[in-house]
């Protein structure tokens, strides 16, 4: 029987010397461009490495190099996305290499590389390339090979001399060489592999299928008045490799465009870029070689390599990337541009502030990686399945070969191969990752973010909706509308200080307090020490000794709300955050926020997909309740500290609800990490700090519903695919079993089979522009 169990014992040997083209990568400055610190390690002594890898076919595969990753000394885990041929492998640098790593790939039967975008199209180039060869040779010997059996088919016993017979048999057997050697190299490539390792893959089966039917069609070639006898299969076996490899480059080709959202936007920063030298002049380099502080100049058509701000001309970018919106924004001098988004006005002259990975685009670029290498429950299940039906073809060819063997040689062996080859689980494998990553890309071009597939399905199952407030249905910037302040105060002192607090709270408040006091030209440096925030509350700060605030030397500030900042409730009706010492009140900052547009018909669409909503706010009550009312939500509470909206999501699972958390993505982090699913706003948020599932880059609620409908479509394609491919399964084996179908018929219907898959996922890329119910 064939296991994987000793897979370790089988790379460790091989794997101790590792390829000297992989040594170098053993550098920290080598292995950082194609890793980054694992997201869940608080030491920061793990790193996670993405690589790509080739020679996968099969959800087997997948399994094979995880299992065998995972048994190596420094791996923590490894997950592998067989659709996007890409790995994610989390170690540490203290107990291997990364040179060990791709060493063990390797002697696992699969290569490897660091992922870098220019490689992976290279590569990609390379081998779409050799396998059109590969199919136009066995296109071409086909059609010959059909051209010889044809009299065999539409001739009378006696029409054709048994020379000329033999004769067209030698032809044929001629013209199938290419198509063994050449066409079908690849899965026999593959399929050693697997032997050599004593492990199974989908193409281990093929391989086997073609084998057989080319050695009995070669034995009734060259002894046709055998035990043999005198059929041949040649023109079965150049129709089963030509539809095979036909259905293999359409399942690339609509992949590629299943994914081309994805793809275009990790390949938007330029390779290179014309940097200022210090005498004026331009040279054109690498983007490695940019530093913060550079000035860039970006033409026309070019994507900025980097977040920064313009020094020279104005613009418009096409900034989709970040709202899912094209319509062009102006930019004049200074500015803010991100990296990713185009320049579509003219050249203009950027000073860059900030490069790589820790641009917004470098993070929305890791989101989408995670999420395309996250292996959803419904694929887990399709990869335990994988090798265990693997098993159960090969033991079923097997047995229908015995049982026709007494009376046919030749037919039970041909019988197993229809069998080895109908039965190939590849609809089966694409079924859940096909459609999923369908919807990702379909996510990306409305600008929003997925962080693991899985909350597909999640969100799919949901029946309460809750909202967080501020920043969520209302606009996130929010106006300071007056200012009142201790007699003895100035409006711009009190606002120094609430601003000086406010600055270490990414709270919308907070951020707006900051947003006016930064057209304060006239104010001294404020050193705060001993800060602490409150969520959902307000910030505490020691003040250091002033001669501008004199009378607040050593003071402890308080900014929030009147609870927190130990005064009374006001009478006035209006939103106010306050700013209090030691001694009480110090000033009063009354705010006006803005809902949002469309939050209402958001909520109807929601309420009309018998979705039930609520709204638990931090606000005070008045503010609270005047946006419930002109957004239609009649369950709300005000005044909530983080536990209370913990509880009540708590009370709602307990009544078996499954639930959906909206919120800013930062000061709602507990219970967007509770809920069954969550949402964060992504706009002024930084992605690494949102604890969603999904993203919204550009703050738009009204993407929500559209978002449910478009998963709840999605596992219904998903459920069409795996039904699919068990009705296959179950009507084709039976015919293979007892002889209906020949071998090429098998791979015919093999092929066609997961072109159905795919083609049916494809319906996924595009949103539904239909109301929702």
């Amino acid at each position: 029987m064939l296991t994987s169990a000793s897979t370790t014992g089988i790379f460790a040997t091989e794997s101790n010397t590792p390829n000297p083209s992989w040594v170098i990568l053993d550098t920290q400055d080598q292995w950082q461009a194609f890793s980054q610190p694992a997201g869940n390690d608080p030491t920061n002594s793990l790193v996670e490495s993405s690589l790509l890898l080739d020679g996968l076919r099969c959800a087997a595969c997948s399994g094979t190099i995880e299992r065998g990753l995972g048994e190596l000394p420094g791996v923590v885990s490894a997950r592998v996305s067989m659709s996007k041929k890409r790995a994610s492998v989390i170690w540490s640098p203290a107990l291997t290499k990364p040179s060990t790593i791709l060493s063990a790939i390797q002697a696992m039967g699969y290569s490897a590389n660091p992922a870098s975008h220019n490689e992976n199209q290279l590569n990609a180039t390379k081998k779409s390339r050799a396998a059109f060869w590969r199919w136009l040779v066995a296109g071409f010997c086909m059609m010959q090979v059909m051209m010889y059996a044809s009299p065999s088919y539409f001739t009378k016993a006696g029409d054709i001399t048994p020379d000329i017979a033999i004769l067209l048999n030698w032809a044929s057997w001629i013209l199938s060489l290419p198509v063994l050697l050449f066409s079908s190299s690849t899965l026999f490539a593959n399929a050693f592999r697997d032997l050599k390792h004593r492990q199974i893959s989908m193409d281990l089966p093929v391989a086997l299928g073609i084998a057989i039917t080319f050695i009995v069609s070669s034995a009734a070639t060259f002894a046709p008045h055998g035990w043999w006898g005198d059929k041949i299969y040649f023109d079965s076996l150049t129709m089963f490799v030509f539809f095979l490899l036909s259905a293999r480059l359409i399942e690339v080709k609509l992949h590629s465009k299943t994914l081309g959202s994805m793809e275009a936007l990790v390949s938007r920063i330029p390779e290179n870029i014309e940097r200022q030298n210090l005498d004026g002049s331009y040279t054109r380099v690498l983007n490695s070689q940019l530093k913060v502080g550079d000035i860039a100049r970006v033409h026309i058509g070019e994507a900025f390599p980097a977040d920064g701000k313009l020094v020279l001309g104005d613009t418009r970018v096409d900034e989709s990337l970040l709202t899912g919106e094209s319509t062009p924004i102006q930019k004049n001098l200074h500015d803010k541009v991100v990296a990713g988004s185009y320049n579509l006005g003219q050249t203009v002259n950027i000073v860059l502030e900030t490069i790589g990975e820790s641009t917004q685009y470098g993070q929305i670029v890791n989101l989408i990686n995670q999420a395309a290498i996250e292996k959803p429950r419904l694929s887990q299940l399709a990869d335990r399945v994988a090798r265990p039906f693997l098993f159960f073809v090969i033991l079923s060819a097997a047995v229908a070969a015995a049982l026709l063997w007494h009376i046919d040689p030749a037919r039970a062996l041909m019988t197993a191969a229809a069998v080895l080859i109908v039965t190939c689980p590849c609809a089966l494998s694409l079924a859940t990752p096909a459609a999923m990553l369908a919807s990702a890309s379909a996510f990306v071009k409305r600008g929003i973010l997925i962080r693991r597939l899985q909350a597909i399905e999640s969100i799919a199952n949901i029946d309460t909706v809750i909202f967080d407030k501020t920043g969520t249905l209302t606009e996130d910037h929010i106006e300071v509308q007056s200012i009142t302040h201790k007699q003895g105060l100035t409006e711009s002192g009190v606002l120094a200080l609430a601003a000086a607090v406010a600055q270490h709270s990414m709270h919308p408040v907070s951020r707006a307090l900051v947003s006016v006091n930064q057209q304060n030209t006239d104010q001294s440096p404020i050193t705060l020490t001993n800060i602490q925030e409150v969520v959902g509350s307000g910030i505490s700060a020691a003040l250091q000794a002033s001669e501008t605030y004199a009378d607040l030397i050593n003071m402890h500030l308080k900014l929030g709300s009147a609870k927190f900042c130990g005064i009374a409730e006001p009478s006035e009706l209006s939103q106010q955050v306050f700013l209090a010492d030691a001694n009480g009140w110090l000033a009063t900052f009354s705010l006006h926020e803005a809902v949002k547009h469309n939050a209402a018909l958001a909520i109807q669409q929601l309420k009309d997909a018998n979705l039930s909503v609520e709204l638990l706010s931090g606000d005070q009550a008045h503010t609270v309740v005047n946006t419930a009312n002109e957004i239609g939500i009649t369950q709300f509470q005000a005044a909530c500290s983080p536990q209370d909206k913990l509880s009540r999501l708590h009370a709602l699972k307990q009544q078996g609800k499954n639930i959906l958390m909206v919120g800013d993505g930062l000061n709602d982090g507990p219970i967007l990490a509770s809920a069954h699913v969550s949402i964060a706003m992504g706009k002024g948020v930084p992605l690494t700090l949102a604890h969603a599932d999904y993203v919204l880059l550009n703050g738009d609620i009204s993407q929500i519903p559209q978002l449910i409908r478009h998963a709840r479509k999605t596992m219904t394609i998903i459920k069409q695919n795996i039904a699919w491919a068990i009705i296959y399964n179950v009507v084709c084996i039976p015919l293979a079993f007892f002889g209906v179908l020949s071998a090429w018929l098998a791979g015919l219907g093999m092929a066609v089979s997961s072109i159905i898959v795919v083609l049916n996922a494809l319906r996924l890329t595009e949103f539904s522009e239909t109301k929702a119910k």
